[in-house]
């Protein structure tokens, strides 16, 4: 009987790995930026024609190869980044694989030329399908070039997956983006079809990088992440204030060591720091670089690279969010007038904050009172305090605030309070002065805010009211989803679920938050579950306890069209300044719009 088995020729399985790694132009010009940089390349020039599908042309002046150099990289898993098993744990490179050379040329007509310091004259190799056709020696200045034209020629079905010019060269600037925000001290110049696309200089500040590449007016509403989690592990960069936001996740550029990621988990971390201030489906701009001990994260989980797996989920998540909260936290943003900041030609960014050590007003809760939650949180909503000259003998309520017998300090204005009150239009919104700048307040937005702070710090701080189930629920999950649950069970505890493990992989539902419903509590237990299996961690619990708190807060504050009298509108101002994110409503719609003296003198057209 003959063998069915047979071991495929070297060219198919080029052609099948490159199938994995080069997708499309772009994936090209990934893999080549990537081993530019890896060289030490401080000058980049990416050349294409017909959005890559004609030419792809990489040069750089990294240390270059020698000649036996030159010929070993087209084989297959030869590399200069590891040497045994244990250097897969540590890696420091941004390619380690030793797949890309060899793939590309596989599909292409693939011309290499490099030279080293050390060698007067450089080298050449044309390559075709795979198959190396002509070498020889070739004048040229220390570095690498490498040239791929005619991708998928001799892969016709791939060529016909590749879209219009437009957007495939839109790929590649976004990939020549990515990794110039990663490598401010490198200077890459893109051109297409003869045209200049994109130039950034050698940059000294990351700052200076994000303004050249993102647009320098975006600086001004950049926060400045500088986070240690101890034992190597960093978070630097910038976030967006909510206000900047975007309609899709392209904007949110993450870092792992220096290599560009699409991680879920970061993802998700990132939009956990942002929750309760951000409008749904908004996503904000962020350049964050996660600096971890290689051995703790495997990049080495996918062909492209963007997929990572850390050692502790977990540990990776809290950190990123609890980083993020905290430098959204201060609202220094409010303080600072558009017209102010050049930052990129001093490096620092408007509203930076370093997250170790933010800002926050402490503020110690009162105890939840049993009994209706409603009733207790309308308690919460009025007592707010004001600090009014002379102050009455007695406690007066003046609408839903109320002003206390005597105050023994006068504490420091915050800035809201610190504003100097014009009036109120249309009794929907606060007018106010700060310096020269004009000062537009919404008081339902902004009583939102406060409402929604104070009770979600007394609920958390007090004894969440079980209701007990008459006919418990059973609930049938997956093996992997059951196993991280059961580890989750004291912190279900924490919120008002009483869960018991049932055997194998399921599990009983007894008693649930008073606040929820029956059928809301099941779906969103296993609705944690899964989401616990994608990403380590599950918050769905606590956003469907924010629902909720957000419409009682909502149904509990000032409304629009409401006459505040001049005690209110203090007292109003005054415990803005108490709460955190302040400067947006639970639902991420601003509290606050800020108009320059510039921008009203431009109005009236004055000079």
């Amino acid at each position: 009987m003959a063998p069915k088995i047979q071991i495929l020729p070297e060219t198919l399985c080029n052609q099948i790995a490159a199938g994995e790694v080069v997708e499309r132009p772009a994936s090209v010009v990934k893999e080549l930026l990537e081993n530019s940089l890896d060289s030490g390349a401080s000058e980049i020039l990416v050349e294409v024609e017909k959005g890559g599908k004609r030419l792809l042309r990489v040069v750089d002046n990294g240390e270059g190869m020698s000649r036996d150099d030159a010929f070993l990289c087209l084989e297959r898993h030869a590399t200069s980044k590891i040497v045994c098993d244990e250097d897969l744990f540590r890696l420091q490179t941004l390619g380690f694989r030793g797949e890309a050379l060899p793939s590309i040329a596989s599909v292409s007509r693939f011309t290499l030329r490099t030279r080293c310091a050390d060698i007067l004259e450089g080298f050449e190799i044309y390559a075709e399908g795979g198959t190396v056709r002509r070498t020889t020696e070739a004048g040229m200045a220390q570095g690498t070039s490498v040239e791929v034209r005619d991708l998928f020629f001799n892969t016709p079905a791939r060529r016909k997956f590749l879209r219009r010019d437009e957007t495939e060269i839109g790929h590649i600037a976004d990939v020549v983006t990515k990794l110039a925000l990663a490598n401010p001290g490198t200077q890459f110049h893109l051109v297409h079809n003869g045209r200049s696309l994109l130039e950034v200089y050698r940059q000294g500040t990351l700052a200076e990088r994000v303004a050249a590449l993102l647009g320098r007016p975006l600086l001004k509403d950049l926060v400045t992440v500088d986070a240690d989690g101890g034992d190597g592990l960093t978070l630097q960069g910038f976030v967006s204030q909510p206000a900047a936001s975007r309609s899709s996740t392209g904007s949110m550029y993450t870092f792992i060591n220096g290599r560009y990621i699409r991680d879920r988990v970061v993802q998700h971390a990132l939009m956990e720091g942002y929750r309760n201030l951000l409008v749904k489906g908004r996503y904000p701009v962020v350049v964050l670089f996660v600096t971890i001990n290689p051995e703790l994260v495997d990049v080495n989980v996918h062909p492209t690279k963007h997929e990572v797996r850390f050692r502790d989920q977990r540990l990776i998540h809290d950190f990123i969010t609890q980083s993020v909260r905290n430098a959204l936290r201060p609202s220094r943003w409010l303080e600072a007038s558009p017209d102010e900041v050049d930052a990129a030609e001093t490096g620092v960014l408007p509203g930076s904050v370093v997250s170790q050590a933010p800002a926050v007003p402490e503020y110690r809760p009162a105890a939840v009172p049993s009994g209706d939650p409603r009733k207790g949180i309308q308690e919460a909503l009025e007592s707010y305090v004001v600090p009014q000259q002379p102050m009455p003998a007695r406690p007066t309520r003046v609408g839903p605030f109320e002003v206390p017998e005597s105050v023994a300090q006068v504490e420091t204005l915050g800035f809201f309070a610190g504003l100097e009150v014009l009036g109120q239009y249309r009794r929907s919104y606060l007018v106010c002065q700060d310096g020269d700048d004009l000062i537009l307040i919404d008081q339902h937005a902004a009583h939102e805010r406060i409402g929604f702070e104070r009770l979600r710090t007394e609920f958390l701080a007090g004894s969440i009211e079980r209701q007990r189930l008459l006919f418990p629920i059973v609930l049938e999950l997956e093996f992997g989803e059951a196993a991280l649950l059961q580890e989750q069970l004291d912190q279900l505890d924490r919120f008002g679920f009483e869960i018991e493990p049932f055997g194998g992989k399921s599990f009983v539902l007894k008693a649930i938050p008073q606040l929820l419903k029956d059928s809301q509590a099941e779906q969103l237990v296993k609705d944690v579950a899964a989401e616990l299996g994608g990403v380590g961690k599950s918050d769905r619990i606590e956003e469907a306890l924010d629902d909720i708190l957000i419409l009682m807060a909502c149904h509990g504050v000032i409304r629009a069209n409401q006459t505040l009298s001049p005690p209110e509108i203090r007292a109003l101002l005054r415990e803005l300044d108490r709460v955190d994110f302040n400067a947006h409503c639970p639902h991420g719609r601003p509290v606050m719009k800020r108009l320059s003296l510039g921008e009203v003198e431009r109005m009236f057209q004055r000079s």
